[in-house]
């Protein structure tokens, strides 16, 4: 009977028959290990504002301007070079404007040809020209592989572009030639993309960012807690769909909803109006600057207090179904008094702004009548039934998980659950206990349960699951003691409101404990290990710090979401990891995507370097490399079989 190994290497002979093709694809990745590793992106806590994340993947958080000025230097103006970074971030309506008034436009397009030829050059000499070429638009492939690659011969490869560049601009091509240029060096400079959590909620635009991740080259995703509700919402958990429809609602985004994902929201509209027409729903205005006096707000009001009480209802039924959550303090209807219209929490009664609640049964507080156990099971099936949730959701199983680690970083979203003494904390889940990486894994197993289970009472379990590390005290992406959204609507009281942080947000202050979590989840070399972080927006203006622990904990939300940037003073981080280190680079507020393009106006970023290399990184310092190198093993032991005759060439 044959080894293992020798069958392993009949295998691999398969792809590499001779001494000649194992001993060239040797050559090849010990070349590609010593090329510098490409640069990696990270982004976290987008929270739906579609445009501002547009803008930064098309600029590369200022890396492309960074590259027309290695490219140019001293030789191209100021203006000019804003002129070409707007026309790379949005080549088409960009380029519409800059024709309008062009009275030569065809010098202009081989001035445009040329400088966007030197940029992406610039921008692919790090990388293969394999890579390049899988990165190269169809349409123009082999031309641009000829533009970008250099020939020995300066005053032929003058004459040999230029006659190129004057017939794509004879046959009218050349419009399309830009596109295609533009688009491949915001593709170049980014080489892999980490969004590290809360792609949803807030913002208008959740489901436009997940279009543009769909098809992005290169990516992963660090689940934060408000992707895990819209996932539950959408596996048809009742729990996780009145919370999305009620944010949705809060922040006056219900077309998200309607018109993004297709969910008919009409039976829910009428339900509202039928139970809350003369209330002026006063506990529940909207967030951000809307119009109080259009009927789609009134509507929208009632939608939100209706949803809202809705949600409580599932949420009790959750709890009295699962009384291993331990969340019975979280089930507030039944104590409610409307005679004295108060509300008693734990020893004391608060006087509640509003009882005012026409659903909701006295006797049994969390039941469902008739209309709404109709109304809660058409969500169910509308989210369900959605084919673009459906793909959405697709994208974040497959791409994305509760933590990565890639490169000696660990990525996650919110805390690793830990005690006052910077012990793991045990949290027990369905009669088991489980601490640090092997919570994350059980409750990664249960979210991917929650979709593909056969069981339904697994399946179940797996989306109640989901709905838990949405609010649950021990959830590693919630990390506070409780979620207040009943308080902070009805009750006055500040006390009432306070959720309580996990002892994590203080003790990652301490090298300690951040060198103990980089153990944990497997990365050996904690001294130029990383944990890159998300979830609380870090307060700049009020002096707070990203940086945590000496340099190797990173808290990248810096405000994204409008609705942060009061608390925060900036409009978030992005950190990226190139050859020579880390850049941690804090953005200002984005106006709109017209005035980028029309007055030009790039956004602004503090650019400050975190993590300095001694040597610059190499492929082969990376995960991929490491990989390769395994290869390259694996390859030589081929040809020392091919060359002992343990494994005959296959020449014919």
């Amino acid at each position: 009977m044959k080894s293992i190994e020798v069958r392993y290497l009949e295998r691999l002979s398969e792809l590499y028959p001779t001494i000649a093709a194992a001993a060239e694809e040797v050559i090849n990745l010990e070349a590609i290990n010593n090329l510098p590793k490409g640069t990696e992106h990270f982004m976290t806590d987008i929270h739906g504002e579609h445009e501002a994340f547009s803008h930064i993947l098309r600029n590369g958080s200022g890396m492309v301007r960074h590259k027309i000025d290695d490219v140019f230097g001293a030789t191209l103006g100021k203006e000019d070079k804003q002129t070409l970074a707007t026309l790379i971030y949005y080549p088409v309506e960009k380029m519409r404007l800059l024709l309008r008034g062009e009275k030569n436009p065809d010098d202009w397009y081989k001035v445009t040809l040329y400088r966007l030829i030197a940029v992406a050059r610039g921008a692919s000499e790090k990388y293969t020209r394999s890579k390049v070429r899988k990165a190269l638009p169809p349409d123009f492939d082999y031309i641009l592989e000829e533009l970008l690659t250099e020939k020995e011969n300066l005053d032929a490869k003058e004459s040999y572009y230029e006659s190129i560049l004057d017939t794509i601009i004879r046959i009218g091509r050349a419009k399309e030639f830009i596109i295609a240029l533009c688009e491949l060096i915001q593709r170049l400079v980014i080489d892999h993309l980490h969004i590290v959590g809360d792609i949803f909620d807030r913002g208008p635009g959740p489901h436009i960012i997940m279009d543009m991740l769909s098809e992005y080259h290169s990516l992963d995703i660090q689940w934060g807690n408000h992707d895990v509700l819209w996932m539950g919402a959408a596996a048809g958990e009742l729990c996780c769909i009145c919370n999305v429809i009620r944010i949705c609602a809060r922040y006056g985004n219900l077309d998200i909803l309607e018109d993004g994902y297709g969910i008919n929201l009409l039976p829910l509209a009428s339900y509202a109006m039928e139970h809350y027409e003369d209330d002026p729903c006063d506990c529940f205005k909207l967030k951000g600057g809307h119009s109080e006096d259009s009927r789609e707000m009134r509507i929208n009001l009632k939608i939100h207090k209706a949803v809202s009480i809705l949600q409580f209802k599932a949420e009790g039924q959750m709890i009295l179904r699962h009384p291993e959550f331990h969340l019975e303090d979280r089930n507030l209807l039944d104590k409610i008094d409307y005679k004295k219209g108060t509300i008693k929490i734990g020893r004391k009664n608060y006087k509640m702004l509003d009882t005012h609640f026409p659903t909701v049964s006295r006797k049994d507080p969390y039941a469902f009548t008739a209309q709404e156990a109709d109304l809660m099971e058409r969500l169910r099936q509308a989210f369900r039934g959605s084919e673009k949730m459906r793909t959405h959701t697709n994208v974040l199983l497959s791409k994305g998980g509760l933590y990565k680690v890639f490169n000696n970083n660990l990525l996650y979203h919110g805390c690793i659950p830990i005690n006052e003494d910077g012990t793991l904390r045990e949290v027990e889940l369905f009669g088991k206990k489980y601490k640090g990486r092997a919570l994350y894994d059980t409750l990664e197993h249960h979210i991917r349960r929650g979709f593909v289970a056969i069981d339904p009472a697994e399946k179940e379990r797996g989306q109640a699951m989901m709905w838990w590390i949405w609010l649950h005290r021990n959830s590693p992406l919630f990390g506070k003691e409780k979620m207040a959204t009943f308080e902070r609507y009805f009750l006055v009281e500040k006390e009432t409101h306070a959720e309580g942080k996990n002892p994590y947000y203080t003790l990652c202050e301490d090298e300690k404990t951040v060198d103990m979590i980089l153990k944990e989840f497997g990365l050996g070399n904690v001294k130029d290990a990383h944990i890159v972080n998300g979830h609380v927006p870090v307060k700049v203006k009020s002096g707070e710090s990203p940086i945590k622990s000496g340099g190797k904990l990173f808290i990248i939300d810096g405000g994204f979401s409008r609705a942060y940037q009061k608390e925060t003073g900036i409009a978030g981080y992005t950190l990226i990891y190139n050859s020579y280190g880390l850049i941690l680079a804090a953005h200002e507020p984005f106006e709109s995507m017209e005035a980028a393009i029309r007055a030009e106006s790039d956004i602004h970023s503090d650019q400050k370097v975190v993590a300095r290399v001694t040597a610059r990184k190499r492929v082969g310092d990376t995960d991929a490399g490491k990989e390769m190198r395994e290869r390259i093993k694996d390859l030589e032991s081929l040809i020392a079989a091919y060359r002992n005759g343990r494994i005959a060439e296959r020449t014919s």
